[in-house]
């Protein structure tokens, strides 16, 4: 069996001494593997997958954003604002709001979703 490539551990200077006291006589390294594979070391779970109603919302974001051309016609708007060229007609102020409502939803979806507090 070929030797794996060596495990790197960052520690503060009283953390080693701390391993080093522990160890005893016992090499530092044979002690640390001692200790994490030892039967009665603690379990972590897994990584829990997301509910389905997250992944459901999540999904339900993605599609919203592949119906839209928000974001090339968010370029365009902000395209015409720096060219002074950008007029503001009921349609246009219509669909800027229906834009606002839209990106407010999706960010608060995904914020719910990943456990963000706003």
């Amino acid at each position: 069996m070929s030797r794996l490539a060596p495990f790197s551990l960052r520690l503060t200077p009283e953390e080693r001494s701390q391993l080093e006291e522990q160890a005893g006589a016992m090499p530092l390294s044979s002690y640390i593997k001692s200790v994490v594979f030892a039967a009665e070391a603690p379990k972590y779970r897994k990584r829990r997958k997301p509910p389905v109603a997250e992944q459901q919302l999540l999904a339900e974001v993605l599609a919203r954003l592949g119906q839209t051309r928000q974001a090339s016609n968010l370029n365009q708007i902000a395209k015409h604002l720096n060219q002074g060229t950008l007029i503001v007609d009921p349609e246009l102020e219509e669909d800027l709001k229906r834009a606002v409502t839209e990106v407010a939803w999706m960010r608060a979806t995904l914020m719910e979703v990943l456990g963000v507090k706003s």
